[in-house]
């Protein structure tokens, strides 16, 4: 799953990664060591700009509210529990399925974080001495230090309560596609601790490779069948994982030091 990740790049530096056509400077984000759902997330979207002459669709850096709100529904209360979407059945599911045809994105990130339960921890909770096992967070991102461009879908979604003029009307909200963890070794993996990316949780978020940007983002492929195709999972051994501090566990902190390599996992946490 995603259920946290890390997103330092400047919007200016996006725009060059991914041809950015358009892009507000009073709209976007600082750096954040510590997304977590409902926060506000830069995104990579293709669609005709609003108000503008030109129908054609133009590449554009937008934040969105993560955590994704289908356009029927009656509250935005769901939000913050459809912040992934399953890969193997996002063509189908009713939240996800127009979003899929018709609104994909790309959410830029340094990586992900996973938390894993430590060996003498599983143990203790097996024996039931402990309820709440000690867990080790680790820090997912590729091994050659390029961007981490997570495929996601886009919602519009219009608060009725609200006036049409009224900044808050319309929400734009986005999910995270996931799909089954790689099995094959680590580009590079700890000294301690799990050497693929199904020994820290059995889903990650798909990354797109390059290759894939320009078709993932094109609002004229609106056939499923034809879509499902980009959501193989990218070439297995370009990732690394290394522990980070147990400080990330808390989303009150956030700060590069969170990224930190530690030299092993914390005491009471090894894998």
């Amino acid at each position: 799953m995603c259920g946290r990740y890390a997103a330092s790049r400047r919007p200016e530096d996006l725009a060059g990664i991914f041809e950015i056509e358009k892009w507000e400077p009073e709209e976007t984000l600082d750096a954040d060591y510590n997304v977590a759902p409902t926060k506000e997330v830069h995104a990579v979207l293709s669609r005709p700009l609003k108000d503008a002459d030109d129908p054609r669709p133009v590449r554009q850096l937008r934040t969105l509210k993560w955590g994704l709100v289908p356009s029927w529904s009656k509250t935005p209360e769901g939000g913050a529990r459809m912040i992934n979407a399953r890969a193997e059945t996002v063509h189908e599911k009713p939240s996800y399925r127009r979003a899929f045809a018709a609104r994909r994105c790309i959410l830029p990130a340094d990586g992900y974080y996973e938390w894993v339960t430590g060996k003498q921890e599983r143990e203790l909770e097996v024996e039931g001495k402990k309820k709440r096992p000690r867990k080790q967070p680790y820090f997912v991102t590729p091994a050659d230090g390029s961007v981490f461009a997570m495929a996601g879908l886009y919602e519009f979604w219009r608060d009725r309560t609200l006036p049409d003029d009224h900044p808050l009307a319309w929400w734009v909200t986005c999910s995270v596609i996931t799909t089954e963890a790689e099995t094959t070794p680590l580009a590079v993996a700890p000294e301690e601790g799990p050497h693929s990316l199904a020994e820290i949780h059995p889903r990650m978020p798909l990354m797109l490779t390059p290759d894939r940007w320009d078709a993932w983002l094109d609002p004229s492929r609106t056939d499923p069948e034809d879509l499902r195709g980009l959501l193989a999972p990218p070439p297995p051994g370009l990732m690394r994982a290394y522990p980070v501090t147990t400080a990330v566990s808390n989303v009150r902190n956030n700060g590069p030091e969170l990224l930190k390599e530690l030299a092993a996992p914390e005491e009471g946490t090894l894998f």
